[in-house]
């Protein structure tokens, strides 16, 4: 009768060690296959890549970047949707919304920020789109990230949401 106590004591520490095992076999089965199917690219904004669709993107993002860090404020009306807004956390901790057309409106003609930025990685599925950017300015330690959610609006791919957050160590 002990023995029969003790094997139904153990009996869900077993299967909890054997659940916990599968789920682990299962969660990283699905992340190789979607690393073999996703069209993910990692180049920086000098690099080529030979996908078209990446490409088209990529010029998207290329738009945002020289229209922010150079002073081009036309290049980001061609880059955003008129709807967009740019979202972060405020110091307090708080969501902070930005308006797509005041951010345009802040952006000076000729007047470049002396930031600079890179693409990071940028993945799509048919017209819907997500990538991250770094912007860095020589006065800051910490670089900006951004995420963007692109879509292709009658065959154009638009940067339709932004957030934004300041990069820490890992």
């Amino acid at each position: 009768m002990e023995n029969a106590f003790k094997f139904l004591f153990m009996l869900p520490l077993i299967c909890m060690l054997c659940l916990t095992s599968c789920v682990q076999d299962a969660a990283e089965e699905p992340v190789e296959t979607l690393k073999a199917t996703t069209k993910t690219e990692t180049k920086t904004e000098t690099e080529t890549t030979t996908d078209p669709e990446t490409e088209l993107i990529r010029a998207t993002l290329i738009d945002y970047i020289q229209g922010s860090t150079n002073g081009q404020p036309n290049r980001l009306k061609k880059a955003f949707h008129p709807d967009l807004n740019l979202y972060s956390i405020g110091k307090d901790g708080k969501l902070s919304i930005w308006s797509g057309t005041d951010y345009i409106l802040d952006t000076k003609e000729g007047k470049p920020t002396g930031e600079t930025g890179k693409i990071l990685s940028v993945d799509y599925e048919n017209n819907a789109a997500m990538a991250k950017v770094e912007i860095a300015h020589p006065k800051s330690s910490s670089p900006y990230i951004d995420y963007f959610m692109l879509l292709k609006i009658e065959g154009t791919w638009t940067i339709v949401h932004k957030m934004y957050t300041k990069k820490t160590s890992r």
